[in-house]
């Protein structure tokens, strides 16, 4: 039996922390640390006073693809992929630093976060897997999260062809805006090579 460092037991508890106060689910702790079960819910228990949720994770990729979880995704995913590129960090430590980052731009843009830790998880999966990847719009230049196998070589976003219905929801009325801001132009976003 190999013998675990105290060390990186210590760091898988703090990144399983850290995932816990962002709120992830438990199966997300599972797969990104090597504590047992029992011990992330006894974490869960003891950092939320609550049992974990139960139930199954978000699958359908479709999700990512409706109008504002879509523009969400997209600012999600180009702070991911930058970071990537240009910060000295991967896995679970580049989506939670992204994370972080996207719940301070929308902080910072007075609007209420769609993503979830666990959808921002899901994403990065979906783009490991080529399942999905970004597209350019035609008219802002913006990348978006679209379907790997769609066409897209005429895309244009739902900031540029907003839906008639988009953001017409009892908050956004009260609220008087929608509260999204354009995403920047960022080099598109190709699946993630194994």
């Amino acid at each position: 039996m190999a013998k675990k460092s105290v060390v990186s037991e210590a760091k898988e508890i703090q990144t399983a922390i850290e995932m816990i106060n962002l709120g992830a689910r438990l199966q997300l702790l599972e797969s990104e640390t090597s504590l047992s079960r029992e011990r992330l819910i006894k974490l869960y228990k003891e950092l939320k006073g609550v049992s974990p949720p139960k139930g199954m994770l978000p699958f359908s990729a479709d999700w990512f693809l409706t109008w504002q979880p879509n523009i969400h995704s997209s600012v999600f995913a180009d702070i991911y992929r930058y970071l990537l590129a240009h910060a000295d960090c991967r896995g679970i430590a580049a989506i939670i630093k992204s994370y972080k980052l996207y719940l301070e731009h929308c902080q910072m843009s007075d609007m209420e976060p769609v993503l979830s830790l666990t959808r921002a998880w899901t994403l990065v999966r979906f783009f490991e897997g080529r399942i999905l990847q970004t597209a350019s719009c035609t008219q802002c230049g913006g990348h978006f999260v679209v379907y790997t196998h769609d066409l897209y070589n005429r895309y244009v976003c739902g900031l540029c062809h907003t839906p008639s219905r988009a953001g017409k929801t009892n908050k956004s009325r009260a609220v008087g805006h929608t509260g999204i801001t354009a995403v920047s132009p960022a080099a598109p976003i190709a699946p993630i090579a194994s």
